[in-house]
C-alpha cells in the first residue's frame, strides 16, 4: 500500500493498495475502487512496485496524477 497525503488527501492518503476485503480482489487508486484479478502475489508485487514508481516519479516532476 502507498499512502502519502501530500500525493492525493481522501482515503486517508492511500494513494495506491490492493486488497481482498469484502470477498473480492480489488484495487485502490486515490479514492476509486476497481475489481482486479488477482494472479500471484509476486505478480501482484511486481504490478504495484511499478505503478507506485510510476505515481513517485510523475509527483516529484510536478506532473498531474
Amino acid at each position: 500500500m502507498c499512502i502519502n497525503p501530500l500525493i492525493f488527501s481522501g482515503d486517508n492518503g492511500r494513494v495506491l493498495g490492493y486488497d481482498n476485503s469484502y470477498d473480492y480482489a480489488h484495487r485502490h487508486y486515490m479514492g476509486s475502487i476497481v475489481a482486479d484479478t488477482f494472479t500471484s502475489y509476486e505478480a501482484l508485487y511486481e504490478r504495484f512496485e511499478r505503478e507506485w514508481q510510476e505515481i513517485a516519479i510523475r509527483f516529484v516532476n510536478g506532473e498531474q496524477i
